[in-house]
């Protein structure tokens, strides 16, 4: 079985809108489900209209719409004319998930309850997205998230202040659990004629915290508050800082063991450096850190990055190159993640939602 037919039985109506929600939708719609996007006639989701100011004003899609809606069958109900309930009552009959965001009320609003859902399909899987949690009224959207879960306090540096990510990162890591608790749901669906449908939700907020994960336990076990230092590790050095190359390239490095910087220093011919007593482990890598960036940038800067990026390639110690996206795109591995879809006549393109690689044994 192809990976892109693995849900060739599954059903989905796609009633959520922006991000988190649709994303999760595009996932199953390209393992091969058939996937139902129902938008109200007037109001669709607002990402249609989120386009860049080259993009063609008319277009009923944009490059943003289009990343996270793929492979879909559009289809518009006003849900408050009972009529139109009823026509997506008649396609929930049939489905196997049910995907939304609204707010809070909103389901009781438009008279869609979960029990009402389950009156209709006993084993339906709903999966609801939110933001402050299942109770909580508050607009969410990812940036007051990323602000009031940490994350924008730890991410910048001293002179920027707080930054947030440059994606809407707290809306994917929130679809990713949604999907987990969904494939979990499938599973223990699957062959049981007696299951019984369930309610799934994942708030933004909890996503958001879940995902310091290290950060986290600084400050639970340390009492350490992460300060901001840009692409730095608090635990590795050198780690994030970055180099400029003789070619006028930027390389980073991620040495997270002590044969990592043997192998660095053999390279920069400072093999003294690895004996040093303030370099000659991690905790005092860190500790020194601005001085041993200073040694390693006065040579760094004397080679290529082909140069350096290679022998750490060969020698299996971690560096790259700084990248835009125009570099990124160039590159066998991006291209073959690109997805193209015509929606509503328009040509679209988007990455994969999936980066896993199923091998047959």
């Amino acid at each position: 079985m192809s990976r892109q037919s693995i849900f060739l039985n599954i059903k989905i109506i796609d009633l959520s809108t922006v991000l988190a929600g649709p994303s999760v939708g595009s996932f199953f719609a390209e393992l091969g489900a058939e996937v139902i996007k129902i938008e109200h006639p007037e109001h669709p989701d607002v990402t249609r209209l989120w386009k860049m100011p080259n993009e063609d004003k008319d277009s009923s899609v944009s490059a943003y719409f289009s990343s996270i809606n793929y492979k879909k069958v559009y289809r518009q109900l006003n849900l408050r004319m009972e009529n139109h309930r009823e026509q997506l009552f008649e396609e929930l009959k049939s489905a196997d998930i049910i995907l939304m965001n609204f707010k809070l009320g909103d389901q009781e609003k438009l008279q869609i309850t979960d029990e009402k859902l389950h009156e209709i399909n006993p084993q339906i899987i709903i999966g609801k997205i939110n933001g402050f949690g299942a109770k909580s009224d508050r607009v969410a959207y990812d940036l007051i998230l990323q602000a009031e879960t940490g994350i924008m306090s730890m991410n910048g540096t001293p002179k920027s202040g707080p930054v947030k990510m440059p994606i809407a990162f707290i809306d994917v890591l929130a679809a990713h659990h949604l999907k987990e608790g969904l494939l979990i749901e499938l599973f223990a669906k699957k062959g049981n004629e007696h299951y019984q449908g369930k309610s799934l939700s994942v708030s933004l907020y909890d996503a958001a915290v879940s995902s310091l994960v290290n950060q986290a336990s600084n400050y639970l076990m340390n009492n350490h508050v992460p300060q901001r230092i840009g692409s730095l590790h608090p635990n590795i050095a050198p780690y994030g800082e970055l180099f400029e190359t003789t070619d006028h390239k930027t390389i980073t490095f991620a040495i997270g063991s002590n044969r990592h910087f043997k192998q660095l220093c053999s390279f920069l011919d400072i093999e003294n450096l690895a004996k040093d007593e303030r370099f000659k482990n991690v905790q005092q890598r860190v500790k020194n850190r601005t001085l041993l960036f200073e040694l390693l940038n006065e040579k760094i800067k004397q080679f290529s990055a082909d140069e350096i990026l290679t022998y750490m390639h060969q020698n299996f110690v971690p560096c790259g190159e700084v990248k835009d996206l125009e570099a990124v795109f160039e590159t066998k591995a991006a291209k073959d993640l690109v997805r193209t879809e015509v929606i509503d006549g328009k040509e679209t393109k988007r990455v994969s939602g999936i980066a896993f690689q199923i091998k047959d044994l």
